[in-house]
């Protein structure tokens, strides 16, 4: 499994905006076994993505389907910057096959 954290800075007022852009076109992408947009409470213009994917060739395959592109495009007017990104090798969990 690859897995991906990532801290995504909202311009000031837009997080809600960049919340649900995250998460509308994320619904059909093969190989994604966790998608998760939280919220930051230490930081009010702060989200955290955390991806579980079966591996990273559909990790990078999802960056070029339609609705992905889609997503980045509304996306990135509401993006500030981006924080720390951490990529991981999950092992399991709840939620997670193996």
């Amino acid at each position: 499994m690859y897995g991906l954290i990532g801290k995504m800075l909202a311009k000031p007022g837009q997080r809600d905006a960049l919340i649900q852009a995250m998460i509308s076109g994320t619904q059909a992408m093969p190989g994604c076994l966790s998608y998760v947009v939280a919220t930051d409470p230490a930081n009010p213009d702060a989200i955290w993505i955390t991806e579980v994917w079966s591996d990273v060739e559909h990790h990078q395959a999802s960056l070029k389907l339609p609705a992905v592109q889609a997503t980045i495009a509304a996306a990135r007017p509401l993006i500030a910057g981006f924080g720390e990104r951490f990529e991981t090798g999950p092992v399991g969990g709840v939620g997670l096959g193996r």
